[in-house]
């Protein structure tokens, strides 16, 4: 882990896009900077990671994508949750609720 960067793991990006996607559909580049923006720059998620989350989470039927142009006029792929999407997204809320709770009991009493 360097300073202004950590790993995560799959699954936990997979939920931060499905937060992200809650709000508005929003393109790749889009998803990103606001990922690190609301981390203040803690999550640098690059495109050898967000796309394949983009990916999965389409396969599973979480996220649909269209095209679509950016503010500056540029053609994109805007990805937007669908109703199961929605569902996963507030699922996943809820675990991960739980599990930072444990933890944040071990560390402080562990």
């Amino acid at each position: 882990m360097g300073k202004n960067r950590m790993d995560m793991l799959q699954g936990t990006l997979d939920l931060l896009v499905l937060r992200i996607l809650l709000t508005k559909s929003r393109h790749g580049y889009e998803i990103a900077k606001r990922i690190s923006m609301l981390s203040s720059d803690l999550f640098k998620v690059g495109q050898g990671s967000l796309y394949p989350s983009l990916h999965r989470l389409e396969k599973k039927g979480f996220v649909k994508a269209e095209w679509g142009v950016t503010d500056t006029g540029r053609k994109a792929k805007f990805y937007a949750l669908t109703d199961a999407g929605r569902k996963q997204a507030e699922e996943e809320k809820r675990a991960w609720l739980e599990f930072s709770a444990a933890i944040d009991i071990i560390m402080r009493e562990g």
